[in-house]
């Protein structure tokens, strides 16, 4: 199979990159030149937001494309058409944002959608994504493969949300739980992303799929005391109900990484069905292994990991989460 990976230099793209190549396949990555891709591949330099950016990719073919594009859906039309009849199949990295807010627990693919345009400049991420699905839908039809993935953690994240608990967890001492202990969390690991997403693009599987863990794959207690068990650390995890940690002025998702109180946000991000993945080869290793690996990434690389520049920085502050302890 020959890939041309749109990125795949960082997070998602570099883990697809890496699994492409263990597969033996031919992968040419286009990228901006900010980052090494990993050996064995052919490197196309281009910006995909200068004018005559995707000059490098004026010639070649290719059996799919992988695009992780996360900016205006003009750049992922842009490359659908200048690609058409040249690869055969789009796989589109896209998101679970692109569900109307809230979505109800269990809703599947047929959920309703944000609105959209493969024409859209600069908007915010939901129609970013749903834009870029349009984009690519629009040149390849059901040879588009729609990856809407969820909260997505694992090595070389540059988000920071899963570097943060393990760091903080490090630090031992007594470190701030929230609550419900029991709270089923959904996520994927990058890398079951990127072998799920090549097995389908194999398969010739098109249209959109929603791709994270089955509801319930780990729990909040499981994934902190993985991070525990992983560091060596002798943290003490003291639990406190979601109405404690929201008066104190906590923010979810941000302050508190990955985690949600009971509500929409949590139906939305947490209580997905997956089944049509599940049915598709979808397989999510154990939380245990994605921190492991995550921990052994950061130690590789001294210990900080690296920050999307378009991303906030998340995690809670020492002092904040003292106060919360001694309440």
């Amino acid at each position: 199979m020959k890939l041309l990976m749109l990125g795949g230099t960082e997070f998602v793209g570099r883990a697809v990159t890496e699994d492409a190549l263990a597969r033996g396949w031919d992968v040419t990555v286009f990228h901006r030149g900010r980052h090494e891709p990993p050996q064995g591949v052919e490197s196309l330099h281009g910006d995909r937001t200068a004018e005559d950016g995707l000059k490098a990719l004026t010639g070649g073919e290719w059996d799919a494309v992988v695009d992780t594009w996360s900016g205006a859906p003009s750049a992922v039309r842009d490359a659908a058409r200048l690609l058409d009849g040249r690869v055969a199949r789009y796989a589109y990295v896209s998101s679970r944002s692109v569900y109307r807010f809230p979505t109800a627990a269990g809703l599947d693919e047929t959920a309703a959608v944000v609105d959209g345009s493969p024409d859209d400049g600069e908007v915010d991420y939901a129609a970013a994504k749903r834009g870029g699905e349009l984009a690519a839908a629009d040149v390849f039809g059901d040879r588009a493969l729609l990856v809407r993935a969820g909260l997505i953690i694992g090595p070389y994240e540059n988000i920071g949300r899963l570097p943060w608990w393990l760091t903080r967890i490090a630090q031992g001492g007594e470190v701030l739980a929230p609550g419900p202990h029991d709270a089923g969390l959904q996520y994927i690991d990058a890398r079951d992303l990127a072998k799920w997403t090549l097995e389908a693009i194999e398969k010739g599987i098109g249209g959109p799929f929603n791709l994270v863990s089955p509801p319930g794959h780990t729990t909040m207690r499981e994934l902190l005391e993985a991070c525990i068990q992983t560091t060596g650390s002798d943290a003490e995890l003291v639990w406190k109900a979601p109405e404690t940690i929201l008066e104190a002025g906590i923010q979810p998702w941000t302050d508190l990484p990955i985690w949600l109180p009971p509500g929409d946000a949590y139906d939305t991000m947490h209580r997905a069905n997956v089944d049509r993945a599940l049915a598709t080869g979808l397989r999510c290793r154990p939380v245990e292994e994605t921190a492991a690996d995550t921990w052994d990434w950061l130690r590789s690389i001294g210990g900080q990991a690296p920050q999307r520049p378009d991303r906030p920085v998340v995690g809670l502050a020492s002092d904040k989460e003292a106060e919360v302890l001694r309440g």
